[in-house]
């Protein structure tokens, strides 16, 4: 039951995000941080970065400061894609620590949102 419930909640979150812009979208492990920029009317991922990247991998730093390099790396992708504008979908996550590192740093690479 919970985990129809978390479903339909999120659902029911996704269809106040979608527009007719993009949604830069993120998920957060214990471990790892994931953000991609997601076209919902075609389906398609966009662009994407991940802490996973060799660019970020090879830091090895806080978490907290690997998500922002996270945050700039897919905003630089999603800017030379042509993208300037996009809706935030943070899920469930509270907008704050490594989420919050993350948009702004999107923010400060040239996303809007």
């Amino acid at each position: 039951m919970k985990r129809l419930a978390r479903k339909r909640t999120r659902l029911l979150r996704r269809k106040h995000l979608i527009r007719p812009r993009p949604r830069l979208c993120v998920y957060r492990s214990l471990k790892h941080i994931y953000a991609q920029v997601i076209d919902d009317s075609k389906g398609e991922t966009i662009a994407s970065a991940s802490s996973k990247d060799a660019e970020i991998k090879a830091k090895g730093e806080g978490k907290v400061k690997v998500a922002s390099m996270v945050g700039e790396l897919v905003g630089k992708r999603a800017i030379e894609k042509g993208l300037t504008e996009v809706v935030f979908d943070r899920r469930r996550y509270r907008y704050h620590g490594r989420v919050k590192a993350l948009a702004e740093a999107a923010r400060k690479a040239g996303l809007k949102f």
